[in-house]
């Protein structure tokens, strides 16, 4: 057996760049192989795949799992971002084999394309509403206005409250969810504590209040051993996955609209533009930690049990090399993205809505100045702003 590459960079180092510019990272790991080696940010090695063949591979591999219980034993979870092992709080991305295959038949119904896409009418009409009164804050009169930065608040507000009404959250809870996930952010345990506790006082709020939307259906669908405490989680989960992945791809996605991609003239334009704006700007870079939960041989490397693995989504999705085919931005196999239908259905109505309210909108600055922020760690990057002229 072989030993793995290093990386010839930090892969998970926090930077800054232009919109255009590629990752620094992501073609140094995949001309070293299909896997390398780099140091995780709670300490140790990483096993990072950057091969599509072999990323697939690993997606349903019954011995590289999610549970948080397999991960190196000296990690610590806050630092290493892990959620509650499987055994404390059941949920979609830390369960494995038959009891995620249970919890996901309770979600999966939920969220099909069928449904979501007859969810489209009311979420032109959110996107619609909020953008009237981003275009009516600026003070705008039909003439050229002044700019707005849409990552300011629109391109949060936006996912959240379409989250929230289909949950049945109340919108006047909107603020309390915003406030939430920004706390999530926080490295301070305690801001973390209160925004956990506001979004178990939504998920409650869903259930006693909204008594039609997807919270009490997923109630009623979910294995009767679930607890109250433990369902809240489950809907923490979606509100939080809600935004922290439609929030940066919508800003990318207007980004491109508004610049280079103005000229989008109809639906099937609309879809090519979404698709290839997750594509090349997944909402993930990586995807959530994963661990062996034995000793497995993989590309020819003998792997430990609790080793840590990544597949590099975006280095993987933008390899000029891979064939045609679906990529990976919402993952594959069984741990396939529950939301996708209803991320690419906001992504698609947000454009029709621009297009047909605001058809002279246009960037402020130009588009090769706009840049991206990287986390560092799995999150992903996000525009750092976003200034527009909705009135052209």
């Amino acid at each position: 057996m072989t030993a793995a590459p290093d990386a010839a960079i930090d892969p998970f180092a926090i930077t800054t760049r232009g919109l255009t510019e590629p990752h620094p990272g992501r073609a140094a790991m995949r001309a070293a192989g299909p896997i390398v080696r780099a140091q995780a940010p709670a300490g140790g090695p990483v096993w990072i795949i950057t091969d599509d063949v072999l990323a697939r591979e690993a997606l349903v591999h019954p011995r590289i799992v999610k549970d948080p219980a397999f991960a190196p034993a000296d990690w610590e979870p806050r630092l290493a971002g892990l959620e509650p092992a499987a055994a404390v709080q059941p949920s979609l991305t830390t369960f494995d084999g038959p009891a995620h295959t249970r919890l996901r038949q309770a979600h999966a119904p939920l969220f099909t394309a069928r449904r979501m896409s007859g969810y489209a009418e009311r979420v032109a009409a959110i996107a619609r509403s909020l953008l009237a009164g981003v275009a009516g804050e600026t003070g705008e009169t039909g003439e050229a206005g002044e700019a707005v930065d849409l990552t300011a608040d629109f391109t949060t507000r936006f996912p959240l409250t379409v989250i929230c009404d289909l949950l049945g959250v109340p919108l006047d809870r909107v603020d309390q969810a915003i406030a939430a996930c920004r706390r999530m952010y926080s490295g301070n345990p305690e801001e973390v504590g209160m925004a956990m506790a506001a979004f178990a006082d939504l998920a409650a709020a869903a259930l006693e209040e909204g008594r039609h939307g997807l919270a009490v259906k997923l109630r009623d669908r979910v294995p009767g051993e679930i607890t109250r405490s433990q369902l809240h989680y489950l809907l923490f989960t979606l509100i939080y996955a809600g935004q922290l992945t439609t929030d940066p791809s919508l800003g990318f996605l207007l980004a491109r609209f508004f610049g280079e991609d103005h000229a989008v003239a109809d639906g099937t334009a609309v879809e090519d533009l979404v698709r290839d704006t997750l594509r090349e700007h997944a909402p993930a870079p990586f995807t959530l930690w994963r661990f062996t939960s034995a000793e497995i041989d993989l590309a020819g490397l003998r792997l430990p049990a609790r080793s840590p693995i990544l597949i590099d989504i975006q280095g993987i999705n933008t390899d000029p090399r891979r064939s045609i085919g679906p990529d990976l931005t919402f993952g594959a196999g069984p741990h396939y993205c529950t939301g996708a239908h209803l991320a690419q259905v906001q992504l698609r109505v947000v454009v029709d809505v621009i297009r047909a309210d605001f058809p002279h909108a246009r960037l402020a600055v130009p588009y090769a100045e706009l840049l991206q922020a990287d986390f560092g760690g799995i999150q992903g990057s996000r525009l750092t702003t976003l200034p527009v002229r909705l009135r052209g």
